[in-house]
Formats: structure tokens, C-alpha cells, sequence
């Protein structure tokens, strides 16, 4: 199973100096890689990690190791998934003890000796990650994540099902929203007492959740959490990834144009997705790459939009006046 959510920092092995043709390049290749993961070609998938890793100088993200590993593993090229298990296993970053033992994806590997080595080492950088853990804070982040997360998960069930304006959908979103109200008090008090915490701290999990609740929150909440997440991310305690998200939805909610293309619309009459009013749409690849992310075309590709910077140029007042209408 690809490895999501709880590497949060998305540390590089070894690289340093990238300019924003290579992330871009690579975030390219890598996003090809899970889509073809996603359609089981798990052969073409690994050839694309490769592909990426190489336009790196053999170099890549944790995350992007671990999944290359599962698409390896799942085409029976053993000794390729353990080169980039051991990689991140080795170099002391990957710690997700858990996942790495319930992940079938990895299922021909156990009765390989090196499988044990893999966990001797993950174990070993988990038990280390935590030392510094405030345990109990990392309980309580981890129950508010499952709270947030939880109720949102059913919203694509509950569209098949019954429609987006149906009675189930309101009495879904009437549940978030109480559960967004308490999460965020919750929140709100450790970010005052405390700061935006890394996951050195609260752990990748932990980290998240801070993130989460805020890009749910009111704007005024929003507004004033930004800066300190800003500070955070220079800081190397949370992800400027998430940064771009709650920077774009900020600015649409304050009227502005969007930075990074995060924020999808939809038309209610042909149920037709787009992006939101976005700045600069031309070097839009150039920006989301500073920022860790891939391309436009490949984030936009999951809600069934082809990305035409020239013809969104043509259609963005309309975009905007649209926006402005809601």
C-alpha cells in the first residue's frame, strides 16, 4: 500500500541544492508512477520511480522510496523493492514500524532473510523518533485526527449513494461541523501554549492533524495561524506542501486570486470540476515545485480536468465572476 500520510516531512536522501526544473521533472515522473500503481501496472510503475530517482542523480524523497518498493514488490523484483527498503530503512528516516508490517503490498518479501533486517532498522528509527515524544499530546492529536478525518472519509459513499443536496449529505455535514468546532478549541490551545509543533514532538500524525484543522477552520482562525505556520515550515516543523494549500485558501476566501491551483470548484448545473481563480497560471508548475508539489496536470488529472494554462487564461474572468456570484 503507498505510504501517505505519516512522513510528513518528505526528507530527501542525500539531496540538496534542487532547482525547481528537477523537482518539477521528478514530481512529474513520480506522479506518473502512481498512476500507474493506481491501474495495478505495478512493472511501469517501478520503471517511472526509476526514471524519477535517476532524473535526481539517483537521489528521492522517503515516501517515493517506499512506494517504488511496493510497486517493485508487487512485479516479484525482489531485489529491487529491498534496494529502496533498505535505503530509507538504513539511512535512518523511514519509522513507520506499523505500516511496513500490515502492508500486504510487501507480502513477498517476508520469507526473504533481508525482510528481517528491514524491520530490525525501522524498528530501531522508530523507538529513536519517539524518544522526545510528548506521549500524551500524540494521543490527543491522534484522536482529533481520527475525528476529522473520520466523518469525511464517508462523503464520496454518501454522494454515490444518495446525491451531494441529499438528506444524508446534510446530516453528514451537520456531524463535521460539530466535530470541526470542538477540534479546533482543542487545536487552537496547544498552537497558543505551545507552537506549531514538529514531528519530532507529536509525530508525523500529530503533525498533521495541526494542519488539518486549521485548512478546516474559519478564515479569521485561518488568518491568524498562517504566519505561524509559515515560521514552522522554515523552521523544518511542518510541510510546504500543506503550507500551499491553506496559503490558496486563504486567499480565495479573502477574494483573491490562488497561488498553487490546490482549490478545486465544481459547477452544481453540469457537475463539471475546475480550478479556482489561480494567479500567474503560466509559471503555475514553476511554484507548486518550490513547494514540493508535482505538476498542475497531475493533481488536476484526479478530478478529470486537462490543464490548458493558455484557455484558462481565456476563462478565468468568468472563473472569477462566477466566484464572486456564490
Amino acid at each position: 500500500m503507498k505510504n501517505y500520510t505519516l512522513l510528513l516531512a518528505f526528507f530527501l536522501l542525500a539531496i540538496s541544492n534542487l532547482s525547481a526544473q528537477d523537482e518539477a521533472k521528478y514530481r512529474s515522473l513520480i506522479g506518473e508512477a502512481e498512476k500507474l500503481y493506481d491501474e495495478k501496472a505495478w512493472e511501469s510503475s517501478a520503471e517511472k520511480y526509476a526514471e524519477a530517482f535517476v532524473a535526481l542523480g539517483n537521489k528521492g524523497y522517503i515516501n517515493d522510496r517506499y512506494n517504488a518498493a511496493c510497486s517493485y514488490a508487487l512485479s516479484n523484483q525482489i531485489d529491487s523493492a529491498f534496494v529502496q527498503l533498505l535505503k530509507i530503512a538504513k539511512g535512518g528516516h523511514y519509522t513507520n514500524y506499523t505500516h511496513l508490517l500490515k502492508d500486504s503490498d510487501l507480502s513477498s518479501l517476508y520469507e526473504d532473510s533481508r525482510w528481517e533486517e528491514v524491520k530490525k532498522h525501522v524498528k530501531a528509527n522508530k523507538d529513536k523518533q519517539e524518544e522526545n515524544y510528548d506521549k500524551p499530546l500524540v494521543a490527543e492529536l491522534e484522536l482529533i485526527f481520527d475525528e476529522d478525518q473520520g466523518p469525511r472519509r464517508k462523503i464520496a459513499a454518501i454522494e454515490k449513494e444518495h446525491g451531494w443536496e441529499s438528506p444524508q449529505m446534510k446530516e453528514l455535514w451537520k456531524e463535521i461541523e460539530v466535530k470541526d468546532s470542538v477540534n479546533l478549541i482543542r487545536v487552537m490551545n496547544i498552537l497558543d501554549e505551545r507552537g506549531w509543533l514538529g514531528a519530532d514532538i507529536i509525530g508525523g500524525k500529530g503533525n498533521q492533524t495541526l494542519f488539518l484543522v486549521i485548512q478546516h477552520a474559519p478564515l479569521e482562525v485561518q488568518e491568524k495561524y498562517l504566519p505561524m505556520m509559515r515560521e514552522a515550515v522554515e523552521k523544518g516543523n511542518a510541510n510546504a506542501r500543506s503550507l500551499a494549500l491553506l496559503e490558496d485558501r486563504v486567499a480565495l476566501r479573502q477574494g483573491k486570486r490562488q497561488m498553487y491551483g490546490s482549490q478545486i470548484g465544481r459547477d452544481q448545473e453540469t457537475g463539471e470540476n475546475y480550478v479556482l481563480p489561480l494567479d500567474d497560471p503560466m509559471n503555475v508548475d514553476q511554484r507548486r515545485a518550490e513547494m514540493g508539489l508535482g505538476s498542475l496536470q497531475d493533481y488536476v488529472g484526479r478530478w478529470g480536468i486537462t490543464w490548458d494554462p493558455e484557455a484558462y487564461l481565456e476563462e478565468l474572468p468568468a472563473l472569477e465572476e462566477k466566484q464572486k456570484n456564490k
